[in-house]
């Protein structure tokens, strides 16, 4: 297969290709790998290739997606024998023990990992850069942020070097990189994707692991493939009545749908993307939805205080932990200034706020829990900037914990809420700003109804549709 072809077909077509006979597994493995040889030397979204994933023995599976190139995300322990470095010298060759239920999945797919992503120093910050393995470009403009933490995955699947990539979401790490790079993140409800069985929940509820994908149809059928339940959950929570690939093509009944741009904090939103929110409202009621003005009441301060009590309570331990597994010691040489600073942070950390924090996040939970008793989905920027210049975020920035949660929530204001309510979120590369950057456009929806965000995700993709637009650092111009 040519590489044009190949990363103009989405993960759905090219394992129908599969079924039909007309290319095998191993061929669409050995297709990606050339894919990363071209271009992953200007883009370095994939910081390791696996040259064995186009034997013919790896690049197998029965599911919807039979043989289809993947990438995973280089956090979380989920291929047992493969490494995972967290962007981190610290964890420089660590290797995974176990698959996780979320690596049994992926495989059960037949989704086919064929390498590693970048991503910041353990997942922290607004890009794809760290001291490990440098720094991903945006494939829309070079030199410029991919977004995080999912930097790396939204690039390549953005580029073309892959259909589908694992992301992370725990503050916006989905949602901000596929509004930066142009592709489609969704931030699954809180439950939905089985964390274990290492812990029964990601980030105390606030993480999901999910993929990034260029169409709604791709992330539909992921949502089934990946949210099923696992032995042993917490909780199993809502399935609607049909799998979610069937609601991509039958059209949601008239809803009533909120939207805002109007900033949630003293940071402002580009007028280009709060326009681009305006039209999408307008195609939305144009549909036949009841659409208006409003805004549910977010505390932003109060959130950004709760969660940086709860992220990195027991960092320290993690950090001393990963240091004892590779024979190093958390310091300077190791970790990056951002990260050392939260280090420091949580080790005189009382458990009180810890607690407190908890208390504090419920209470912001049923502060937005009405809004969404007279709104079935709520529509906003994903991001309220386009992608930044390299060096604006990262975990190499020495900044007090509390100035860089901050710093970093500027532009993804819009996203914390879903990760504090456990409701879905789905970013749309709907819309792209003057100066050649994509606009993300983010809608969510109650918990467990993911159903309504595939509806309304796919009437928008054939509405204002985004698959004609190719970035300039692409596989096909590229190669």
């Amino acid at each position: 297969m040519d590489l044009a072809t190949y990363a103009a077909l989405d993960g759905t077509a090219l394992a129908a290709m599969v079924r039909r006979g007309e290319v095998t597994p191993s061929d669409l493995a050995a297709t990606a790998l050339r894919a990363i040889e071209v271009a992953n030397p200007t883009i370095g979204a994939v910081v390791e290739a696996y040259a064995e994933a186009a034997r013919p023995a790896a690049a197998s599976g029965d599911g919807h997606f039979c043989g289809v190139p993947f990438l995973i995300k280089d956090v979380g322990q989920h291929f047992a024998g493969r490494r995972v470095e967290y962007g981190s010298r610290l964890c420089a060759g660590m290797i995974v023990a176990a698959d996780s239920f979320f690596g049994r999945l992926v495989k059960a797919s037949g989704l086919n990992p064929v390498g590693r992503s970048s991503t910041p120093e353990f997942s922290m910050a607004l890009c794809a850069e760290n001291r490990l393995h440098g720094s991903t470009t945006n494939p829309w403009r070079r030199g410029t942020s991919t977004g995080g933490s999912s930097g790396g995955a939204a690039a390549a699947v953005a580029a073309g070097l892959v259909p589908v990539a694992h992301g992370s979401d725990m503050g916006g790490s989905i949602r901000g990189p596929a509004a930066w790079c142009g592709t489609v993140g969704l931030y699954p409800s809180r439950g939905r994707v089985s964390a274990g069985p290492m812990m029964g929940e990601g980030g105390h509820g606030m993480t999901q692991n999910f993929v990034l994908t260029r169409t709604v149809r791709d992330t539909a059928a992921a949502l089934d493939a990946l949210g099923v339940p696992q032995p042993g959950d917490p909780f199993v929570i809502r399935r609607p009545e049909r799998p979610f690939a069937d609601y991509v093509t039958r059209p949601a009944r008239p809803l009533r749908i909120a939207f805002s741009a109007a900033p949630l904090m003293d940071a402002p939103v580009d007028r280009e993307v709060a326009a681009a929110v305006g039209r999408v409202a307008r195609v939305l009621e144009d549909m036949g939805h009841h659409v208006e003005e409003a805004a549910p009441a977010i505390d932003l301060g109060r959130i950004d205080a709760a969660c940086r009590e709860i992220w990195y309570f027991g960092f320290h331990r993690t950090l001393d932990a990963y240091a004892t597994r590779t024979g190093r010691r958390v310091g300077p040489d190791t970790v990056e200034r951002a990260t050392l600073r939260f280090y420091t942070y949580a080790r005189a950390q009382p458990v009180e706020r810890f607690l407190a924090a908890l208390d504090d996040l419920n209470m912001v939970r049923r502060s937005v829990g009405p809004f969404f008793q007279a709104h079935d989905a709520w529509l906003t920027p994903t991001c309220a900037q386009v992608a930044q210049p390299f060096g604006v975020y990262g975990m190499d920035i020495d900044l007090s914990p509390e100035a860089f949660l901050v710093h970093e929530q500027r532009p993804c204001q819009f996203m914390i809420a879903n990760n504090v309510s456990g409701q879905p979120g789905l970013s749309l590369p709907l819309a792209q700003h003057s100066g050649g950057l994509p606009i993300g456009v983010q809608l969510t929806a109650r918990h467990g109804e993911e159903e309504v965000l595939i509806q309304l995700g796919a009437a928008l993709e054939q509405a204002m549709p985004w698959r004609d637009r190719v970035p300039p650092l692409h596989v096909a111009r590229l190669g």
